[in-house]
């Protein structure tokens, strides 16, 4: 029978009915390890005890008004965010894609605002991805994802780390904002260099260019820090933050700094369902458990461990050139054969990603016990001497 869903995705591999902790069941029962966590979204794993509580109780309670009336969890959950992030205000979306397009909007604002010949082009750094819609998309690198929706908002991309680059972009043009990611996710798990991202601090700060940080997959503790920018020391003036957020509900968050948090007034932007309710009550258990719940610092021994994991995998591995990315936010270089070990891996029973194409990668949940990590390892050591012999290789049941 044919889907009545649009081909957007190309689904593969079993349907999943259940899951608890870092583990997901299938029709059939077969337990798969979640090395994926729905593409960063699940942190707390699948059916967090009180996850689900919260979110059983505010549904009996009350699910949505709108943002006509005044959101008490949404105000709760915005302060929280501004007090662990240093930003001033907090506009909720339902999506990273949402996320960014409101970041691009404040800033074409903010720039209006300073001038009336004021800068309307964007620029972001190669390799990045920040959704789908036209304004995100316009910052995504990849030509294949914009060629099919131009013309584009006009945007300009900067070599990955390039100082130089860095500079002749300004001087062509400082642009509205410069959106960057700290670690790029669908580019393929780079980090910016420290002493990039300060330097387009730097020149943000001498021509009054918005610095947007992207963090909706590398941002609440995936990369390390809470926020990824604060390894570098480098406060931007927005930042976007999505998928781990509400732990598996649809939320997006734009945070922007003090001097902008009024920016956006009375009509300029807006969302039926951002900062329901529910959502919000799922968020605010998400950040508790992050930070009161000692879950990012639980979280600091076993990302060492699956690094240390990975570097072994490179040194002993013919098939692996290198290992990308920080923290609990990783992948290996495959090239050619990324997509193998990835189906490799899940006929094991191991559920993991790809990017950029030659990347194997990995964004597990947070509460992927110690065993789990050791059990995976060991599977990701076998598909590798598996990818010597093709033939050996094991078909996803």
């Amino acid at each position: 029978m044919a889907s009545a869903l649009m081909p957007t995705y190309r689904p593969s591999g079993p349907a999943f009915v259940s899951g608890k902790g870092a583990s997901l069941f299938d029709t059939e029962g077969r337990e798969w390890v979640d090395l994926l966590s729905g593409l960063g979204v699940t942190v707390l794993g699948h059916s967090h005890p009180r996850w689900v509580a919260a979110v059983q109780t505010q549904a009996a309670h009350l699910v949505h008004t709108s943002n006509l009336y005044p959101q008490a969890p949404a105000e709760g959950v915005a302060e929280q965010l501004c007090r662990l992030t240093g930003m001033g205000s907090v506009f909720f979306s339902n999506s990273g894609t949402e996320a960014v397009e409101c970041a691009l909007k404040l800033a074409r604002k903010a720039a209006n605002q300073r001038s009336q010949t004021a800068p309307t082009h964007f620029l972001a750094i190669e390799g990045s991805f920040h959704g789908r819609s036209l304004g995100s998309l316009s910052v995504t690198s990849n030509s294949d994802y914009r060629s099919p929706f131009a013309p584009n908002l006009e945007a300009h991309f900067v070599e990955r780390n390039s100082l130089k680059g860095l500079e002749q972009a300004f001087a062509q043009g400082p642009p509205a904002a410069l959106i960057i990611e700290p670690v790029q996710g669908e580019g393929g798990l780079h980090a910016l260099d420290d002493a990039f991202l300060r330097h387009a601090r730097e020149l943000c700060d001498q021509t009054g260019t918005v610095l947007i940080s992207d963090e909706v997959q590398c941002g609440l503790g995936r990369s390390g820090p809470f926020v990824a920018y604060a390894k570098s020391g480098v406060l931007p003036d927005v930042v976007t933050l999505a998928k781990p957020l509400a732990g598996g509900l649809s939320v997006g968050a734009t945070l922007a700094c003090a001097d902008l948090s009024k920016t956006l007034q009375p009509g300029d932007h807006g969302s039926t369902f951002g900062g329901g309710p529910l959502v919000m009550a799922a968020a605010s258990v998400v950040l508790d458990e992050l930070t009161e719940g000692g879950l990012l610092e639980e979280l600091n021994p076993k990302a060492e461990h699956l690094t240390a994991g990975l570097d072994d995998m490179v040194r002993r591995h013919d098939a692996a050139t290198e290992r990308r990315g920080r923290h609990w936010m990783q992948g290996l270089v495959l090239p050619g054969q990324a997509v193998a070990a990835q189906q490799a891996l899940a006929a094991r029973g191991f559920l993991a990603g790809t990017a950029a194409g030659d990347v194997l990668r990995f964004l597990p949940p947070y509460v992927l016990s110690h065993a789990q990590l050791d059990r995976a390892l060991t599977a990701l050591d076998e598909t590798l001497s598996d990818l010597l012999q093709p033939q050996a290789l094991p078909s996803i049941p």
